[in-house]
């Protein structure tokens, strides 16, 4: 790459770029933070090709730059999710069934990066993150991981060790993506789901619902969420309706969707703008997780936001001063 122009050098490695899009929503949660950080790694590049720097393996080079960016937006990220109001669920990657509503790369996300995976994650230091995320989800061998890392492949190992028992300690690891036979019975009972909801089916929902089903609500302090997690079937039943009924006194239209490789939709007002994006976890034929993301800061990349939902502006300052 010596004396390579910028253009040149990323075009030769732009198909590098939905794996470290993965890599850095794997450890930030954010789609608009790993579209920046991947950003930021390219550029790293081009100068260094500007600069006459012999890049051997650029994709060991932008592997690295990424992790390592990750790591460092993770130590500042921290900080403000211990403020965070409310749930903190991730931004969700969102595909409809045109694929109009994301980069293609954006699809093409493991599906073990699920909500529920990354909001696991948050358990993990950064180090641990990135050095579970390299090895669990994306298969590196341990002398790349401590090369992404700055890391010793001995303190890799233990990191990795280290990790993966407290995530096990906390719940189900990441599984491998699920086989289309599944995904489709997945999408079939989610289009069951949502319709009985929609219709206020209540004898339907319940024999969907696992008996220790959660609905977790994102709304940020800004918009209209839930304040605290709600289990159990007949609390997620009624919730769930009245959200149904509440977006349907909108105008509002739902439209099913894959979030984060899960089956899910989004909603959205009578002008077409988005209220929320809702993901469902489904194990064993039935729907143990409902998680809505209502905060309109994690949903600007799927469109204009609806400003229907939103909290009032003193409703706001007064759940943040809480």
């Amino acid at each position: 790459m010596t004396g390579s122009s910028g253009t040149a050098v990323e075009a030769g490695v732009a198909g590098y770029r939905p794996l470290l899009f993965s890599i850095a929503y794997g450890m930030t949660g954010s789609v608009g933070d790993s579209e920046d950080i991947v950003q930021d790694a390219f550029l790293g590049l081009t100068r260094a090709g500007l600069a006459g720097t012999d890049i051997a393996a650029p994709k060991a080079y932008l592997t690295t730059a990424v992790t390592r960016l990750g790591i460092n937006y993770l130590g500042s990220a921290r900080v403000r999710r211990e403020t965070y109001v409310g749930n903190w669920l991730p931004e969700p990657v969102v595909v409809t069934g045109d694929g109009a509503d994301g980069p293609v790369e954006h699809a093409e996300l493991a599906d073990s990066l699920s909500m529920a995976f990354l909001v696991l994650l948050e358990a993990l230091s950064p180090v641990e993150r990135a050095v579970f995320m390299l090895r669990e989800v994306f298969g590196y061998g341990y002398p790349e991981v401590a090369a992404a890392t700055g890391k010793t492949e001995a303190n890799c190992r233990k990191i990795f060790a280290r990790a993966r028992q407290h995530l096990a300690e906390q719940g189900e690891l990441s599984d491998s993506a699920p086989v289309a036979e599944r995904r489709a019975e997945g999408q079939e009972l989610a289009r069951r789901f949502f319709d009985a909801a929609d219709g206020g089916d209540l004898d339907a929902l319940l024999g969907m619902l696992a008996p220790d089903v959660v609905l977790h609500g994102d709304g940020g302090g800004k918009a209209m969420a839930l304040a605290t997690p709600v289990a159990g079937r007949a609390g997620v039943m009624r919730m769930l309706v009245a959200g149904f009924r509440r977006t349907r006194s909108l105008g509002g239209t739902v439209r099913a969707a894959l979030v984060n490789g899960r089956p899910g939709l989004i909603t959205y007002d009578d002008q077409e703008c988005v209220l929320s994006v809702v993901g469902l976890d489904i194990a064993d034929g039935v729907i143990h997780a409902v998680r809505a993301v209502a905060n309109p800061d994690k949903l600007g990349h799927l469109g204009p936001v609806s400003d229907k939902g939103l909290l009032p502006q003193k409703k706001r300052v007064d759940l943040k001063e809480d």
